[in-house]
């Protein structure tokens, strides 16, 4: 972020610098109202700062009119005399940091359908009241913070609840003054030019009687709706603005502001939709959060809290698992309360007609809901549902193609609305769409959430097809008198609409016709024309002409060439109640035999329609379960086609070097998504982690596990894999590089790595790779430089002997090692190794939790040794493998002796392949009959017992497992 900040465009100096810089002597002409001490000592704010000079009368009320206005979830509820509290209902949003400049380009149901499919506990998640708070370990200063989420996911209302929780004194107490100023409401003064001051005086006149804007108060600027600003902010402007006296346009004010002209050490909270998040450059901004809704539990909460009767919240719940395009948009807040107002009335009570299972059905239910909703005052209606249902749909579809969601007054004029009418006269208005005053004076209006709009669009389209004979891609042009008597004659068919439909929504290179495109389909099947009889009339019924949709759906499948788009021509299909092409493909992954099936595109589309959409959820994508022996030269191809799969798995495997292209250019795609990558055992070679290592050094990657055991990788292919680690090394948390011909150069590299002080791995293999003395030698300096990370490290297999060891055991007495696992297997160490290992250790015992020395010439001498460390009450030991270590029963007798001192934490002890005879047995089983013993697990294969060594273990005595554990085989 810091390099980000410095390379800014000349024509912003010095704005989006670090807000706590000192300003530069070219900034020497601006006119400031600070003192020009403040200009060269910027104040640092202190959490528990509180001010001492401003009115408390004033701050109360300044306090209490917020609290009044925010303390309600929905503003026009207050209005209706129906309030619902915030606290009330608030269910905790799950809000992650994201990177700024990774925005999407598609329509937002797509986004929460591949969010879905994605852990959440992969990310670190921050509360609301914490986005100005770095996370532990960051180490910056946060001014400007983004926050992004798809219409309805929950911006506003954490917004709100933010203020809330500050207005009540709860949180962010630092904060002396909080200015929530919406783009909707700041639209109202394109055409003024205030001075910042003046703006503020506007919306909060209490603030006139106190000197607000200065550099000795901490304050907060929050601008909700980035993506409904209809200034034009202009980031490259030469205008300068440092006087918060001077009056100037509203755009270039709020310019200033943002870049740090203006009031250089006020906090400021932007909101945006993903798509218009990129109208602030990244430069400027500090902190990108992400608001992704509600996660499975909160989903479950979030109903629980709605519904009073748990029993029914249990069976809406039941009722939207049960359908996975329905459940998935329940990470949707506002998409939970439309379907909490269905579900509660349909399944309260005995209802006619299917319960909702599809996104047109629900919706559809839900605006018939809402147009039986009645004011509860008496009122002369003007205007019937059924006229503001056309006018509104019509607003919606005209809206929706030009791309907005906030509408004012001469919008609504425009198609034929009389602002008196959508507000007071149509019952059904109350909830779909709703009117704001505002702190600003003027009105605003809007749908609740875009999907409704897309929904009213939709109902617009079907209904003039069907009542007036039009279709609405159609421009409606003057015509002569003898074209209109043409026009009376010419049948325009829902077949014909549904064409222009798909193919105006596959034109759109942002999807933003897509929902509105299941919707239109969704309308014109027949239960739901019948659904529709009891809302309005319809003039004819045109179902049948479906058919001929279908058939046009499945040809656009087999000639797309994005993913994306097939799927959501699939939805499509969903809509229209034709399964043929999913329910081919699901007996294809069910019997196993889609691996040697010749899919053509549509199929491979259908492939990827149907895993999105499963229940199950897979944490390994492996390509061998898709491609048979006989068809692997077809991998690249599948691999393409399954992208938008591997987008949500976390892992990858089964790819080959000759892959490797192919599957570089597909993780290149998704550098953020993929947490884990497993190709072991391929044979990818250095060319293929050349290749890989591309992806690595992507500063957007977060790949956590890379595993690439038995690869053919040598030291050529560990130059590329460490310099792209060196590039970007603060996310990759396990290593696994065992079985490749490394030797001491390629560790010496991956020990610069692991130097790096921004280097975070945890666990590293090494087993089997041709290290000796001199690799060991750099690998136990990088541990020392850093040694606070690594928790599990693996050198079976190599040549380290008890010099090597030595090395390794000045890192283990270091205090801050964290190390908790170490397999030395058949390193070659003798006692003299051990001796200088177990000194290490009796200095620093209470990190290490297992040990494996198997296969190692320890011996009795040996062994007694580390009995020294197992009887000292820090050891924290648990698992120890002992393994073909020419032990005896003397050494036995050492370790027995330690294990009475200290018999509460080993769990798993291995001494297979030793000479311990009955006599070391003997004296084995008089530990474990200690009732303090603790020891699970005890392997003694091979060990010269006879059958009177093996009667000395009492009943009572756990069983003892005769194999080797995993953990000690790696």
């Amino acid at each position: 972020m810091d390099d980000t900040l410095t390379s800014r465009d000349e024509d912003l100096s010095p704005g989006c610098s670090s807000f706590d810089q000192k300003r530069s002597e070219a900034e020497s002409s601006c006119v400031s109202l600070r003192s020009d001490w403040s200009m060269e000592h910027p104040v640092h704010f202190k959490s528990g700062d509180t001010q001492t000079d401003l009115s408390h009368e004033v701050l109360n009320r300044f306090r209490s009119n917020l609290l009044e206005k925010f303390e309600h979830l929905y503003e026009e509820t207050v209005m209706q005399g129906n309030p619902t509290l915030l606290n009330e209902i608030y269910t905790e949003l799950y809000i992650t940091e994201s990177e700024s400049g990774e925005l999407k380009n598609e329509h937002e149901v797509r986004q929460i359908e591949t969010q879905s499919r994605r852990e959440a506990t992969e990310d670190t998640a921050i509360k609301c009241s914490d986005i100005f708070r770095p996370l532990p370990g960051q180490d910056k200063a946060i001014r400007i913070v983004l926050t992004k989420g798809v219409a309805g996911i929950g911006k506003t209302v954490s917004v709100q609840k933010f203020i809330l929780d500050w207005a009540e004194g709860k949180e962010n107490q630092d904060v002396q003054l909080i200015f929530p100023l919406p783009f909707r409401e700041i639209n109202l003064m394109k055409d003024k030019t205030p001075s910042l001051l003046n703006l503020l005086h506007v919306f909060f006149p209490e603030t006139k009687e106190i000197e607000i804007l200065s550099d000795k108060y901490k304050v907060l600027f929050i601008f909700d709706g980035l993506d409904e600003c209809r200034l034009s902010l202009d980031f490259k402007s030469k205008v300068k603005l440092c006087n918060v006296s001077e009056s100037v346009s509203v755009d270039v004010l709020l310019v200033n502001l943002i870049v740090g002209n203006l009031l250089p050490s006020a906090l400021i909270w932007i909101t945006s939709r993903p798509a218009a998040a990129d109208l602030i450059p990244s430069r400027c901004i500090h902190r990108v959060t992400e608001v992704r809704g509600f996660n499975e539990p909160q989903k479950e909460e979030y109903f629980s809290k709605r519904i009073s009767d748990q029993s029914l919240a249990d069976r809406i719940i039941s009722h939207l698992k049960s359908s996975r395009s329905l459940y998935i948009m329940c990470h949707i807040p506002v998409f939970c309360w439309i379907s909490a107002a269905v579900l509660e009335k349909m399944l309260s009570r005995a209802e006619s007609g299917e319960i909702p299972k599809t996104l047109t059905q629900m919706y559809t239910h839900f605006l018939i809901l809402q147009a039986d909703i009645k004011h509860e005052k008496d009122y002369e209606k003007k205007v019937t549902d059924e006229d503001m249902i056309i006018k509104l749909g019509k607003m919606a579809f005209e809206q929706l193609v030009k791309g907005n969601l906030i509408f004012y007054e001469e919008d609504l004029r425009e198609c034929g609305i009389d602002v008196t009418e959508a507000s007071v006269y149509s019952g059904l208005c109350t909830q779909i769409f709703r009117e704001e005053s505002g702190l600003y004076q003027g009105k605003v209006f809007s749908f609740v959430h875009l999907s409704i709009q897309e929904h009213l669009a939709a109902l617009y389209a079907h209904l003039s097809c069907t009542n007036n004979n039009r279709n609405v891609f159609e421009p409606i042009t003057k015509q002569t008198w003898w074209a209109k008597v043409k026009d009376w004659f010419q049948y325009v068919s829902l077949s014909e609409l549904h064409q222009r439909a798909v193919d105006e929504a596959l034109k759109s290179k942002n999807g933003h016709l897509d929902l509105f495109l299941r919707f239109l389909l969704g309308l014109s099947v027949e239960s739901h024309e019948i659904l529709l009889q009891g809302l309005m009339k319809q003039t004819i019924s045109r179902s049948d002409s479906n058919e001929k949709t279908v058939e046009y759906i499945k040809l656009k499948i087999r000639l797309i060439y994005s993913p994306e788009k097939s799927i959501n021509m699939f939805h499509c299909l969903n809509e229209l109640g034709d399964r043929s092409l999913v329910e081919e493909i699901q007996q294809y992954l069910k019997s196993g035999t889609i691996k040697e099936a010749k899919l053509s595109l549509s199929q491979w589309s259908a492939v990827v329609f149907v895993l999105l959409t499963s229940e199950e959820k897979l944490d390994v994508f492996d390509i061998n379960k898709f491609v048979g022996e006989n068809n692997k030269g077809k991998k690249l191809n599948v691999l393409q086609y399954l992208l938008p799969v591997i987008k949500v798995h976390l892992s990858v495997c089964g790819v080959t070097d000759k892959d490797c292209a192919a599957l570089t250019s597909v993780l290149r795609s998704i550098p953020l998504q993929l947490r884990i990558l497993d190709l072991s055992n391929k044979a990818i070679r250095d060319s293929g982690v050349k290749l890989l290592s591309v992806v690595l050094e992507d500063p957007r990657c977060k790949l956590e596990t890379l595993r690439l055991r038995c690869c053919g990788v040598t030291d050529e292919g560990c130059a590329a894999l460490c310099s792209a680690l060196r590039s970007n090394p603060s996310h990759l948390r396990e290593l696994h590089l065992s079985n490749n011909k490394l030797e001491d150069s390629g560790v010496t590299l991956l020990s610069a790595v692991l130097e790096h002080p921004h280097c975070k791995l945890e666990k590293l293999w090494l087993w089997d790779c041709g290290v000796t003395y001199e690799g060991c030698a750099a690998l136990s300096s990088a541990l020392r430089s850093n040694p606070s990370h690594l928790t599990q490290l693996d050198l079976s297999e190599n040549k380290l002997e008890d010099s090597g060891v030595t090395l390794l055991s000045a890192v283990l007495e270091d205090p801050h090692c964290k190390l908790e696992i170490l397999w030395l297997r058949c390193c070659g160490v003798t006692d003299e190794g051990c001796a200088a290992l177990s000194s290490a250790l009796r200095s620093n015992p209470s990190h290490l939790r297992e040990l494996d020395l198997s296969e190692n010439k320890l011996e009795d001498s040996g062994v007694t040794l580390l009995s020294a460390v197992l009887e000292d009450p820090r050891c924290k030991l648990q698992i120890l493998g002992l393994s073909d270590c020419g032990v005896t029963d003397e050494g036995c007798a050492a370790l027995c002796s330690a294990l009475r001192s200290n018999p509460s934490h080993l769990r798993h002890l291995n001494l297979s392949n030793n000479n311990l005879e009955d006599s070391g047995v003997t004296l084995l089983s008089a530990v474990m009959e200690d009732p303090r013993c603790k020891l699970e697990k005890l392997w003694l294969r091979c060990c010269g017992v006879t059958d009177e060594g093996c009667a000395v273990f009492s009943s009572e005595i756990k069983p003892i497992t005769p194999e080797i554990p995993e953990s000690v085989q790696e």
